[in-house]
């Protein structure tokens, strides 16, 4: 578990405050959808788990260990995959042959599943791919560490279609009960059929932290005509197919999926 207690955090040289007074615990065998606004802190959070950043005040614990000591043991349990990454002008199988020992449970398998799935080899140049392609061995390398904490900045960025689709089947079927994926991302259609837990962030606050069990118990998403809107109508907005709308879940009526960019409106909007 990664505990977040009470953090303030800003920038040397800062005016203002990324985090203050923040709070936020990440369980295993769950893979959070992290969505805010730009400059609301994702990125500077996954630093923060990370240990790559250290608060001004408070703590983040790593399985009870303070994240910014950058401990062995620790470091060998997370992989941060950040939005922007240089790679070595080397072969894959040369990079992954110098980083692999670090990873106690390392796996060439995992690598190779899913290098295939993104129709790559570890024989590939790392210096001649275009940046999709280095994005996709990278995270193929990540993958394949088995490290119980798996936090991804905008993973999907540069990729083409059929690679989203890609991304989407190596995580599900490298996720295990004892890992935790963390995703920041704009690009919310690209994962909101994978995610277990969404969490929204605001300046040093937390706008929405729950289960997509407990949001789709709670509200339903649907596309309504005018003549369908009604009291039970808590957001709106127009769509080529109506009204695309969330709405309170009354007892019979049936789960739906989330549409995360409603979602997201509509806790950004409402707050």
């Amino acid at each position: 578990m990664i505990e977040v207690q009470n953090i303030s955090f800003k920038y040397a040289g800062g005016k203002r405050l990324v985090f203050d007074d923040f709070s936020l615990k990440l369980e295993e065998n769950k893979i959070y959808g992290l969505l805010g606004k730009n400059g609301t802190g994702k990125s500077t959070l996954l630093y923060l788990l990370s240990g790559l950043l250290r608060p001004m005040k408070g703590s983040v614990k790593c399985d009870d260990v303070d994240a910014y000591k950058r401990e062995p043991e620790i470091l060998r349990e997370i992989f941060l995959v950040t939005e922007e990454f240089e790679l070595p002008s080397m072969r894959l199988s040369e990079y992954v042959d110098i980083y692999k020992p670090f990873y106690p449970k390392y796996s060439q398998e995992v690598l190779e599943n899913c290098l295939r799935d993104f129709e790559l080899t570890t024989d590939v140049h790392l210096g001649e791919l275009s940046m999709g392609q280095k994005k996709k061995a990278y995270m193929s390398f990540a993958l394949a560490t088995n490290t119980k904490y798996l936090l991804m900045d905008e993973p999907t960025n540069g990729l083409d279609i059929p690679s989203k689709s890609q991304f989407r089947k190596v995580i599900a079927q490298n996720m295990t009960e004892e890992r935790m994926v963390t995703i920041s991302t704009h690009q919310v259609h690209d994962v909101e059929q994978m995610l277990d837990h969404i969490l929204i962030l605001d300046q040093h606050s937390v706008l929405l932290n729950a289960s997509v069990q407990e949001i789709t118990d709670q509200y339903v998403f649907e596309y309504r005509s005018p003549q369908e809107m009604d009291e039970t109508v808590l957001y709106a907005e127009p769509s080529l197919q109506g009204n695309a709308v969330i709405a309170e879940r009354k007892e019979d009526d049936a789960e739906t999926q989330v549409n995360l960019e409603l979602l997201f409106n509509f806790k950004t909007q409402s707050k």
